[in-house]
């Protein structure tokens, strides 16, 4: 029991920080980089950035609901 909720917190953590990295990574390349802002209108690099949030964002929910749904199979198996 004690390792079943210890590792439910541990897939907590992961899952917190893996969003957190890409967060982080994100306000890096768009705020601190300017690919996030345009003036006038967007250029190509914008089109880049944004792409690449969107297509990145969907990966990371897809990791997140695998590794959850991996966990809650494993639960259910116990």
């Amino acid at each position: 029991m004690a390792g079943n909720i210890q590792s439910y917190l541990v897939l907590i953590a992961n899952t917190i920080s893996i969003i957190l990295l890409w967060m982080m990574l994100n306000i890096f390349i768009g705020i601190y980089l300017n690919y996030a802002f345009y003036e006038g209108a967007p250029t190509w690099k914008n089109f880049v950035y944004y792409a690449f949030a969107l297509v990145s964002f969907l990966f990371l929910l897809r990791y997140v609901v695998r590794k959850w749904n991996r966990f809650a199979q494993k639960d259910k198996d116990l």
